[in-house]
């Protein structure tokens, strides 16, 4: 057993969290440039340089196999999956296929248009909403390379619980009627058409989709990458650890609430979110308000919440934010009471 998990560490090391890039990036700036290893300036650098290339690395793999994967769930069979189930078993295949499906935030109104025009039930609906850009195949594996597996497995339990549980308090409430009266009315309409037969894909037809994706995923994220990396590289570079721990650090109680809060009005992929949280947890951040930091940004940024209010009403909109806040809430308290287990 101890040989398994020497490998499982070597692979880890190796593949992962890619000491040896670390260490080639640390020999460069200190050998080759000349830059002292003591100085904040050579903190800030090494981790933006390391970084940078590591999420390059690992996004360029995991994108290739996630959109492989992807391509066998398109939303057309994603809509004829979900039709199948219902109650909580709907909600959870909703939750579970939009971790292999990771439309971002912003397809908001699409989506949920697409599926309200399938029939499919409006909690059911939030569930893959909420589950989408919350937990995909390739933020799990960076977030394993950042932390490590436990921390990565706890953080998409915990997000699938948020998605399968407010998706059917949503049912629960019926809450299908503070849905926009032309969305309402797409479904009356869509429901007489025949749903389109889709294509078989070969192999290499799945293959060029996914190199597809991965061109287009990069072109919409480099530059939150740049800008989540480069505040990571300043907080862990140049902020003192005193100021951090002042204000999200566990002896503050309100630690987890403000995180949330500053997560919202931010709108960045949860690829440009995991530098910043990388730092902060060097600086003594509790691992529950780095999280919760992460979950507002992907599932609660003003400009998916502004997009989504077009298509339902208000009472809908504030439902489905308290629901998933209170969600983010209480995760983030429970991952810093039991960090011990994680960490």
């Amino acid at each position: 057993m101890q040989s398994i998990k020497n490998i499982f560490g070597i692979i880890n090391d190796l593949f992962l969290r890619m000491t040896w890039l670390k260490e080639g990036v640390h020999w460069f700036l200190e050998k080759m440039i000349g830059i002292n290893s003591e100085t904040m300036l050579f903190e800030a650098i090494s981790f933006f340089i390391y970084d940078v290339i590591k999420i390059v690395i690992l996004l360029a793999v995991l994108i290739f196999l996630a959109s492989y994967l992807q391509s066998y769930f398109s939303a057309e069979r994603t809509r004829n999956i979900l039709k199948k189930h219902q109650g909580a078993g709907a909600n959870t295949i909703g939750a579970l296929l939009g971790t292999v499906t990771p439309f971002c935030s912003c397809s908001s109104i699409p989506i949920f248009i697409g599926f309200t025009k399938a029939g499919l039930p409006i909690g059911v609906t939030f569930s893959f909403l909420i589950s989408s850009p919350l937990v995909d195949l390739a933020s799990v594996i960076l977030l394993a390379s950042i932390f490590n597996w436990k921390v990565a497995l706890a953080y998409v339990i915990v997000g699938l619980l948020i998605a399968i549980i407010g998706g059917s308090l949503i049912s629960l409430f019926k809450m299908e009627r503070y849905v926009e009266d032309f969305v309402m009315k797409v479904k009356s309409e869509g429901s007489n058409h025949h749903e389109m037969i889709e294509p078989k894909l070969s192999k290499k037809e799945r293959a060029q989709y996914a190199l597809e994706q991965v061109r287009d995923i990069f072109k919409r994220v480099w530059l939150y990458i740049l800008i989540g990396v480069g505040i990571g590289a300043i907080i862990h570079g140049y902020i003192p650890e005193t100021w951090v721990s002042t204000v999200l650090g566990q002896n503050n109680a309100f630690s987890v609430v403000i995180a949330t809060l500053i997560g919202i009005p931010m709108y960045a992929d949860i690829f440009g979110t995991l530098p910043i949280a990388e730092a902060l947890v060097f600086k003594g951040v509790g691992i529950g308000t780095v999280l919760a930091f992460m979950m507002a940004v992907t599932a609660l940024s003003i400009p998916s919440i502004i997009m989504l209010k077009k298509v339902v009403k208000t009472k809908l909109l504030v439902t489905f934010v308290g629901i998933v806040s209170i969600g983010i809430l209480l995760m983030g308290y429970l991952f810093n009471a039991f960090a011990y287990l994680l960490i």
